[in-house]
């Protein structure tokens, strides 16, 4: 009797033991909350095709369309440089003073122009009042008036050159800007002699509201690069903002040194951040002409030497997958194994459920 009252309190014990155990499953099963699932992204896998990124290296360039060098047009002596490097300028700005002989000359000869003129008038009125007294030809009357129109050909020659090169009164030339924009280059101090043969620019302006990048392309790249690309350009000064634009044209010759082709990506620059000579990293994107699964790359985990995603079914179902990546572009991934088209992926928070799920 005591034997069997034994068995039958060792048969209630396993049985709590295994309620107990059943329950404690339950209490450990994961289950998403409200408040969790709002701060929780979901995106779908989808099938798309595969493209590419091609990194490049080149430059930031000014516009040459929106570039002007300004060079001197006389000899002479620097006295004053008005503006630096990286100076914004206006059209019309004086950015250096010359004094010289060549501007004087100019002048000697403007002033004689302009007394050749009252003289050939003066010598005009004496032949016609002397041709309306019968005292000369009309012979020495026509002479008188073709005197009047070489002087005056003489003095509009002279001023057409005031006018185009700016010049004033005086020893001194003033060497202006000829458009709006920022100093890029300037190759004269105070002080400088220069003579009428210099053929160095004194300085180049640019408005950089829109630059250029020119980009190297190695030689067994050229295959890939297509006009309209879209590209992304990052800079040392700027690492963490992107730039975009596209490559509007290829120059469709190698460099004989470097066996490079260069690439020009057009970039708006409305903030003025991007600067002449500043070194470029250009991203391009091509298409591969085939198609995968593709998520968000931010939803892969990496643990244990694997790529995972977490699947999510329900609150309640969430799955720990693991998956064969093909590539990471950009903000995408390319899976060959482990996904199927149009199931649902965690993109955020993926990380506290993985770790949730798996601990």
């Amino acid at each position: 009797m005591r034997l069997i009252l034994l068995c039958v309190i060792m048969h209630l014990f396993l049985d709590s033991c295994r309620n107990k155990k059943t329950l404690d499953s339950s209490a450990d099963t994961f289950v998403l909350t409200d408040t969790m699932l709002a701060k929780t992204k979901f995106t779908k896998a989808t099938l798309d095709d595969v493209k590419n990124e091609l990194r490049l290296y080149g430059k930031i360039t000014a516009d040459n369309s929106k570039l002007s060098q300004v060079f001197p047009i006389v000899g002479g002596n620097v006295i004053k440089v008005n503006v630096e490097l990286g100076d914004y300028v206006k059209q019309n700005q004086v950015l250096a003073v010359i004094r010289s002989g060549e501007v004087a000359g100019y002048e000697k000869e403007r002033l004689d122009a302009v007394n050749d003129v009252a003289i050939a008038e003066k010598n005009l009125q004496v032949a016609k009042d002397l041709f309306a007294g019968k005292l000369n030809s009309e012979k020495d009357l026509v002479a008188a008036e073709k005197e009047l129109e070489k002087a005056k050909g003489a003095l509009h020659r002279i001023n057409e050159v005031y006018g185009i090169y700016n010049l004033k009164q005086g020893d001194l030339y003033n060497v202006t800007a000829p458009i709006s924009g920022f100093i890029i280059e300037k190759n004269v101090t105070q002080n400088v002699l220069l003579n009428s043969n210099n053929v160095n620019n004194l300085f180049s302006i640019a408005q950089i509201d829109e630059v250029w990048v020119l980009a190297n392309v190695n030689e067994s790249d050229i295959g890939l690069i297509s006009q309209g690309m879209d590209a992304s350009i990052k800079t040392i000064s700027y690492p963490d903002r992107v730039f975009t634009g596209k490559v509007d044209r290829i120059f469709n010759i190698l460099d004989p040194d470097t066996k490079a082709m260069k690439v020009r990506i057009r970039i708006p620059n409305t903030d003025l951040a991007l600067k002449p000579e500043m070194s470029a990293t250009v991203s391009l994107r091509y298409n591969e002409k085939r198609k995968l699964i593709t998520i968000p790359s931010s939803s892969i985990i990496f643990d244990k030497s694997k790529n995972w995603v977490m699947v999510y079914k329900d609150r309640s179902h969430i799955e720990t997958r693991a998956i064969d990546v093909y590539r990471q572009s950009g903000d995408d991934a390319y899976i060959l194994d482990g996904l199927q088209e149009g199931e649902t992926v965690v993109c955020q928070n993926q990380l506290l459920i993985y770790d949730a799920l798996n601990d």
